[in-house]
């Protein structure tokens, strides 16, 4: 087993192939003994604290569920709790706060919010959500698809919007499990340069293939997965109006999904704006797998706790 005590996940990135797979074989483990009813109170007496920027359903349920089935505790600090660099200086924070907890997990709006936690801190710090990736959100995903089609080698993932954070986390997961990763999206909205560069040096190893084009249709063609996400993410209300106008094209429907292959799963990280990025009839559909995806962030998240908390 691979040592990840005290490391932080601030991007995929942060970890190797090895420790990903590593991850994802924990998630299945423990939702296997979850469903067996088998306790694995292994954080007992640990504690997480959650600093929350944004809202959340999924990451607060699960992480604060995670710690409670792992033994431990979470403590949950709001926007008004914390007020993140302007009440306090986020290194001041970090300091304080991993003085007192085994672990920390902040979902933010500028990514160096929580490259700046790690910095600081003496414990770890998981990146719950920032505006440049996802990481607990793809660990999840990739479970989901390992629980679908049993490993990932020669998969075809097609990413269908804006080249946000989901949408980087997927392409260097995609690239360091050899997944062949389609990114389609409107001139202007295209993933980070500096994240497809880095996604081509991590391909050379794993023969994955990371490719973005235009043409949602020619993403999709003969897809294993479909996979897209709001078309505004929160912080970006102001552009709802303008983006809906641009990725009007880009709508998952069941005319797209039927360029992928029969046995393609659809996944959307939730929460879904239906008849905007996705209609109702795939997204309830039965090639989705949107609510098992939802589940799988609590066996994802408890294998990055169980690995990383000090």
């Amino acid at each position: 087993m691979i040592d990840l005590k005290g490391k932080s996940i601030v991007s995929i990135d942060d970890l190797s192939t090895e420790e990903l797979v590593q991850l994802i074989d924990t998630s299945l483990r423990l939702k296997d003994e979850l469903y067996v009813g088998e306790s694995h109170e292994v954080l007992h007496g640990k504690t997480l604290g959650m600093i929350f920027e944004k809202p959340s359903l999924r990451t607060r349920v699960a992480f604060e569920t995670a710690m409670t089935q792992l033994g431990g505790h979470a403590i949950y600090l709001g926007p008004n709790d914390i007020k993140l660099g302007k009440r306090e200086t986020t290194e001041d924070i970090a300091k304080v706060l991993s003085s007192m907890v085994n672990v920390i997990m902040a979902r933010v709006f500028a990514h160096k919010t929580v490259e700046d936690l790690a910095k600081y801190s003496k414990v770890p710090v998981i990146n719950a959500l920032s505006d440049f990736e996802h990481p607990t959100q793809i660990i999840g995903d990739m479970l989901t698809i390992k629980e679908k089609f049993g490993g990932f080698k020669g998969l075809k993932l097609a990413f269908i919007g804006d080249g946000n954070n989901v949408a980087h986390s997927l392409m260097l997961a995609g690239a360091k499990l050899g997944i062949h990763v389609v990114i389609a999206s409107p001139k202007g909205y295209e993933p980070s340069t500096k994240v497809v560069e880095r996604c081509h040096e991590i391909s050379k190893a794993t023969s994955a293939t990371i490719e973005l084009v235009n043409d949602p249709e020619a993403a999709a063609s003969e897809a294993d997965v479909v996979y897209t996400d709001v078309w505004a993410s929160m912080g970006q209300e102001s552009e709802a109006e303008e983006r809906k106008r641009i990725f009007a094209s880009y709508q998952v429907n069941s005319n797209l999904m039927s360029l992928a292959k029969p046995t393609a799963i659809f996944l959307h990280c939730l929460p879904a704006h239906y008849g905007d990025e996705v209609t109702e009839e795939v997204g309830h559909g039965p090639q989705s797998a949107i609510f098992q995806e939802a589940e799988n962030r609590l066996h994802s998240i408890k294998a990055m706790l169980v690995h990383t908390a000090k």
